[in-house]
Order: C-alpha cells, then structure tokens, then sequence
C-alpha cells in the first residue's frame, strides 16, 4: 500500500483590480495568462487546448447529462476563441476558468510533487503580478478561495483510481473522511455562511457552500463527492476521481496531508480495507458543524450512533490506513504522510493552536486573534475581512502567510530551489514530461494539447500529427528523453510511432 498514484491540484485564484472594484474578471484573467505566455514565448490562444477528448458531462453513476439540460458553467469542453489558455513548459496548463486565472498542476505520482508543482503555480502567479505592477493599476493575485461576499472559487484534487473499484464504494469510503478531513487541511475563514451573514471564524473557506452529498455540478450545489467522469486516462483502466472539496492550502504540511491521506483512504477502498461503519448521518451539515467549530471539539452523529469529532474519525481511518500499511508494506513517502497525520492529529486533540506552524486555519487564526487582542476587535470588523484577503496575497512582501513563512513560524517541506525548478522543468515520470518538453522545444509546430494528448504540425512531412497521451504513466523522461533531444518534431513523432 503506497500514497503514490497519479495526481495533481488545480487552483483557481482570487484577483482584484487595484481602485476599481468593477473590473470584468474575465478580462483581468486574460491578462494574467497572456501576460506571462508572452514573457516566456508561449501561444496563449484558446485554440492551443485540444479539447476533442473532453466529456465533462458524462456521470461516475453509470449515465451522461443531456446538454440541454446542463448548466454553462459545466460545458468545460466548449470551446470560446475570447479566453485565454496555455501549456507551459512544466506540463502545467494555465488559463482563464469562471472568471478565474486557473494555474492546473502537471500529473505527478507522489503527495509531495503534487505540493511542490502547485507552489510553483504560486511563483507564476507572482510574476505575473510583478510584471503587471508596471502597467497601472496593475492586478492582485490571491491564493484563496472565497472573496467574502458570497463569491466562491475552487480549489480542485485530482486521483486516478481503479476502474475496478465499485463507485458506490468510493462514496461511502469517501463521504465521512472528506466531512472530517478539513481541520488537517481547511484554510480558513473570516465570517459564517456564503455571504459571511454571520460573524464568526471557521475552519474551511468552502464548506458553506456546499449543498449536497454527491452530483455531477461544481460551481452550484457543490456536493462533497464530484460524479464528473472524466478520466483524461485509458477509461477502461481509470477513473479520474474529481475533489472539489478542498481549500487552497499554502502551507506544506497541510498540502502534503490533503492528498496524501486522501490517496491512502483510496488505497482502502480500492483494496476493501476500509470500515463501512463509518457513516455520517447527515453530511452536508455536518461539514458545516465541523467547520464552524475551531476548538474542533464539536461532534456529529453516526449512523451506528456514535457521537464522533472530526479528530476521532480521522483517527479511526488513521488506524485502518496503519494497520493496512503494517500488513502490505511501505514506502518512504507513505511513512512520510502517516508520519504527519498522527503527528497532527495529536496536536489538533490536545489543543489546535498548537498546529499553527502546519495547518494554515490555525496558522491564521492566530494571527486574527492577535490582533483581536491587540485592537479589541469583534469578529465583524472589516479589518478582520481585510487580514482575512491579505493573509493570501501571492506577493511576498505582502502576503501576510508569506512573511510568516520568511519568519519561520510556518514549517516547510519543500525548499526554494526545487519549486523554481518545477517552475521550468515538468515532472520526470509522467506524460508532463514529454507535454512540457515538447511545448518548450517545439512551441512553434504544437498545434494543441490535452491531458491525453499532443497535437503537432510536422513542417517535413507537411501533415498534422496526434499524439496520444492517454497512459499517464507513459512518455516519461525515461521513455522520450533521447527521442526529443535527437532530432526535430517530425523525428520525435517517427520515434513514438505517432
């Protein structure tokens, strides 16, 4: 049993237009994806994504939503020539979603990649921002996931996991961990309820704006498990299993914990190892119940009558995961994530505030408390909102997790060095390699590209050529090194056979 699968985190960020509150989003994202697309000699044309593959309305329940039926929002495979969208050089895709700048991490096999490919969409965004500086009024970048006022943006993970697996197994294996697991990885939030109606502090930034156990949707009534079926992978072997339940962690070990707790819980269920016992009576509130309740001491109801915290069942699914791992074996980065979910857990037991330095609510409650102290603030002062935005700022000298980062009251996993390399360089072992190194050696003839694909214009044999890319685990460095370095693009497509 291992933490090791293939996945990835997409992030969509807040941003703001310095002086004018009245900006189109979707024109200041724009800016954001073409800005750095020209600074780096990339296409940033919509076109430059091949969405042939795409099937976003097709259900893990075994049926596909009629499209006159579906929302716009979940048409993700129609194509508009006025957003802005681009590979980058990593394997990443960066590009303009729901009036978002989305930095979508390349496919990585292991918890800790995933954290390192997601800080370097960080360090892009902060170009951005410094380049944009230059040309008044400039735009804002924040790496959260509500603005406070009713507005909510995802934070998104990505699994592949067994075919085989029943998805009725992966709800009820999934539902409970995913209600609990937001006070090992929540982000925090100023204000209770969508519109922050309620003065208050929570755990997790998106949890009141889910309203519904399971479902196909994801920009309205978010439900804690995403049916979409899509699994940009062989689906006979795959299913992609789409969470949209997170909160854009900044910190590590949080990052670290949230997916890799949630890769061994599918390591579980995948294997039938999990306790069905665990069932939560009424999940959607009791998110909420959870979230609203820093001491983390609030309890929901389970379905065999147990009056459970969230620290109790993630502990509960913490000895299965053990147990498991004691059965079949380790590796250093499973040992790494168990190491740091027990360590975590039993700082959120004895008294959360002690997790400041990993989790980043906690981080941040600290601070607000602070200055709530200092200045006698109630929970509804807008300067608590305004801590509240700053504490995301993807500006060093502004961002207020960053300076405490600086400061060493954050810990870190990661290092400076390899985050600016994941900024250039894709993934070793993985399809992003060949994506990301064919953007890089050949962006001039790449027509288009997908998760699963690689569209090129061959300039000797005077034809277009698709590559598939459909095994994630395939055309890694190790496969497709010699091939890029060893000729042009009508060689490299000669050599995969394309």
């Amino acid at each position: 049993m291992s933490v090791r699968r293939v996945m990835g985190i997409e992030t969509e960020y807040g941003i703001a237009v310095p002086g004018d509150p009245r900006a189109n989003p979707m024109a200041a994202s724009g800016e954001v994806v073409t800005t750095y697309a020209r600074a780096h000699g990339l296409r940033a044309a919509h076109g430059a994504w091949d969405y042939s593959d795409e099937r976003p309305l097709v259900d893990a329940r075994g049926f596909e939503m009629p499209r006159a039926r579906a929302d716009l929002s979940q048409l993700t495979d129609a194509e508009d020539p006025t957003l802005a969208n681009v590979v980058l050089a990593n394997g990443a895709r960066l590009y303009v979603d729901h009036a978002h700048p989305e930095y979508s991490s390349p496919e990585v096999t292991s918890p800790r990649d995933a954290v390192v490919w997601d800080r370097a969409g960080e360090l892009v965004m902060r170009e951005v921002v410094g380049r944009l500086a230059d040309r008044p009024p400039g735009i804002n970048l924040y790496k959260n996931n509500t603005d406070g006022k009713g507005a909510s943006y995802g934070t998104h993970e990505n699994f592949l996991v067994s075919r085989r697996t029943p998805f009725d197994r992966i709800i009820g294996g999934l539902t409970p961990f995913f209600v609990a697991r937001q006070v090992m990885c929540g982000a925090g939030r100023v204000g209770i309820g969508q519109e922050s109606e309620r003065a208050g502090y929570q755990i997790a930034s998106r949890s009141d704006f889910f309203e519904a156990p399971v479902g196909l949707e994801t920009t309205f009534k978010r439900p804690i498990i995403n049916t979409r079926d899509e699994p940009h992978a062989d689906p006979d072997v795959w299913r992609r299993l789409h969470v949209i339940i997170g909160d854009a962690n900044q910190a590590d070990v949080a990052n670290l914990l949230k997916l890799g707790s949630t890769s061994l819980v599918l390591a579980l269920i995948e294997a039938g190892a999990n306790d069905r016992s665990l069932e939560v009576l009424h999940p959607v509130e009791a998110l909420k119940v959870i979230s609203h309740d820093p001491t983390c001491r609030a309890t929901v109801r389970m379905r065999d009558g147990r009056d459970l915290t969230a620290v109790q069942i993630l502990a509960e699914y913490l000895q299965m995961a053990t147990a498991f791992v004691e059965r079949e074996g380790s590796d250093p980065a499973t040992d790494e994530v168990l190491g740091h979910w027990e360590r975590v857990l039993g700082l959120l037991d004895h008294d959360p505030m002690d997790a400041a330095p990993d989790i980043d609510w906690v981080a941040k409650l600290a601070l607000l408390e602070r200055y709530r102290e200092r200045d006698s603030l109630q929970w509804g002062d807008p300067r608590l909102t305004a801590i509240d935005i700053q504490f995301s700022d993807v500006r060093p000298e502004k961002g207020i997790f960053h300076r405490l980062e600086a400061a060493g009251r954050v810990t870190r996993l990661t290092s400076d060095e390899e985050v600016r390399a994941a900024v250039a360089h894709p993934p070793q072992d993985t399809r992003a390699w060949l994506r990301g190194r064919a953007v890089e050696a050949f962006g001039e003839h790449v027509v288009s590209a997908s998760w699963d694909s690689l569209v090129v214009r061959l300039p000797r044999a005077g034809r277009v050529a698709r590559i598939s890319l459909i095994d994630p685990l395939a055309n890694s460095r190790a496969d497709t090194e010699a091939l890029l370095s060893a000729g042009d693009v009508d060689d490299l497509v000669a050599g995969l056979g394309a």
